[in-house]
């Protein structure tokens, strides 16, 4: 019987551990936590989908213009095609497995604006969609738990790939329990690790997606792509912990941005890009909040004139969350906003199948690079995530593995080797420290504007952080994890800023003050590879990874 491993438990990878169960595969999902703590569960907004009731001139063509457009074009087409040409099938299996979505008084999903988009795609369920999928999924596994398809093991680590001559077997993993290093063989490895938060601190997602799983698997050979493209969603609340996401559903049910200038209101937003311009995309209204905080002016975010009771039956969530992280009444007052690092774009470089450049090695959700260009269009990451995990899942199920026997307890031993020699080193500086460091650095010189000279200060920077992360005391505060894990991330932090350095333009995401404008010969994707430590960047047209 075919044998596969997934690592994350979020929307993707317990989606394509469902499937895998359901073709006969044997699964062990690892996660460090249950699926109910995952990142998956704060996504709010929806999920896009040209459904056989649409709005009139909506369209599946329309939905992938919209995602090409909005990922400023560097989205394969073929891979587009294939996410939004799904959306309804994936939409109709989620309410069959037991997701309630918003419906009217006909029975019929709600739909609501996002941004970047025609027309009214993204269903919905309240404000807590991710929450939603999640426990859907969730059930269907226990599901096959039972049968003896899944096993779930949390409190569990991703260390490394098993990988020798460009063939994947499976990965080492930290068992937190036995604090050691183990070897876990499978026919696939499946990465659904997802994006990459910790390299900038405080951001609207999970600590626990943190770069690490990229940044090491870089170091093994994996491809990464467009690393560059961060996106920055443009309304967040700042509490002392995180900053606490405001879901676009708000502005997908009319609410407006404005700042205060002589007393009066300035409807920004709408005077500059006219009726529709609350919902422009997540880079062009962060780009414009943030020259407005840069003038010294508070940017705010009003729904309060929908009235208490809409606001209770629309966006509960996004009600609650105010009152209780900063006491807001959303119903008589607005809410003072400001963009923060939302979503990832770049990731590890995947095939159509989502394979990566390494055989039997995939990767799904937001750590895979393929669907979003240059800029997500909100609503398409809940999207991305189920079809990802389900095209993985097709992959694994429909190929004959010819895996050889290769015994990798050699690493293991070296491995737990290596970290009962790490409690023993000696420095000035914790790890947490150098973590705290590489965050201010990540905002400051990689933000939403970005210059050369601010990036090489960065590069800089890391170098220093790199040089001595080897050397750094073992922080006993922390998990082991958190002290081997630094070198992995600080890897992948150098690999984003050397990918922003050499895109001289502006696109998406991406936007450079000393290069403002788009050129057409960066119109491709960003690859970097590291061969033995020898980087290499080059751009390619994205059609080169639609095999």
């Amino acid at each position: 019987m075919k044998e596969a491993i997934v690592i994350g438990g979020g929307i993707s990878g317990i989606c394509c551990a469902v499937k895998l169960a359901e073709a006969g595969v044997m699964v062990k999902i690892i996660a460090p936590y249950p699926s109910e703590r995952s990142q998956s569960v704060m996504a709010a907004g929806g999920i896009n989908g040209v459904l056989l009731r649409h709005d009139q001139g909506d369209s599946v063509d329309c939905h992938i213009e919209d995602t090409l457009k909005g990922g400023s074009y560097l989205a394969g087409k073929e891979a587009v095609t294939g996410l939004c040409s799904h959306a309804e099938e994936i939409i109709q299996y989620l309410e069959k497995i037991g997701t309630v979505f918003s419906v009217d008084n006909e029975g019929a999903l709600v739909k609501r604006a996002f941004g970047g988009q025609s027309f009214k795609r993204t269903c919905f369920c309240g404000a807590s969609t991710g929450k939603q999928i999640v426990s859907a999924l969730v059930m269907e596994a226990r599901r096959f738990e039972v049968l003896g398809l899944i096993e779930r093991q949390f409190f569990t680590f991703f260390h490394s790939a098993l990988i020798r001559d460009g063939k994947c077997y499976g990965a080492l993993v930290y068992d937190e329990k036995l604090e050691k290093i183990k070897a876990m063989y499978a026919d696939a490895l499946v990465m659904a690790t997802g994006g990459q938060n910790s390299l900038f601190g405080k951001t609207t997602g999970s600590t626990q997606c943190d770069g690490y799983a990229a940044g090491q698997l870089f170091l093994q050979g994996v491809q990464l792509k467009n690393l560059e493209f961060i996106q920055y969603h443009p309304t967040t609340l700042e509490t002392c912990q995180k900053k606490m996401l405001i879901s676009e559903a708000v502005r997908g049910e009319g609410g407006r941005l404005f700042y205060i200038e002589n007393g009066k209101r300035i409807y920004f937003m709408e005077e500059k890009y006219g009726p529709k311009g609350n919902l422009m995309t997540r880079d062009v209204v962060s780009r414009e909040i943030d020259e407005i905080d840069k003038a010294g002016k508070e940017v705010f975010l009003d729904i309060s004139f929908i009235g208490e009771k809409e606001i209770r039956r629309r966006i509960p969530e996004v009600s609650d969350l105010c009152l209780k992280y900063r006491g807001i009444d959303i119903s008589r007052v607005p809410i003072p906003v400001a963009p923060s690092v939302h979503f990832f774009m770049g990731g590890l470089a995947v095939h159509l199948n989502h394979e990566t450049n390494i055989r039997n090695l995939f990767a799904v959700g937001e750590c895979a690079s393929i669907y979003h260009g240059a800029n997500r269009l909100g609503g398409n990451s809940l999207l991305a995530a189920m079809h990802s995990g389900m095209v993985a899942a097709k992959e694994i199920a429909d190929r004959d593995f010819d895996q050889e026997n290769i015994d990798f307890s050699a690493e293991e031993a070296k491995e737990n080797i290596r970290l009962q020699k790490m409690k023993d080193t000696k420095s000035q500086f914790p790890v947490m420290y150098i973590r705290d460091m590489l965050a201010d650095t990540m905002r400051q010189d990689l933000g939403i504007v970005r210059n050369e000279q601010a990036m090489k200060k960065g590069l800089s920077d890391l170098d220093y952080y790199l040089s001595i992360c080897d050397r750094l005391s073992f922080d006993s505060s922390v998990s082991m994890y958190t002290n081997y894990s630094l070198k992995s991330i600080l890897t992948l932090a150098k690999a984003t800023l050397l990918c922003a350095l050499h895109r001289n333009e502006s696109r998406g995401a991406h936007f450079r003050s000393d290069y403002p404008d788009s050129d057409e010969a960066f119109s491709f994707a960003t690859i970097i590879s590291n061969d033995g430590g020898q980087v290499n960047i080059r751009m390619d047209k994205e059609h080169i990874y639609e095999i």
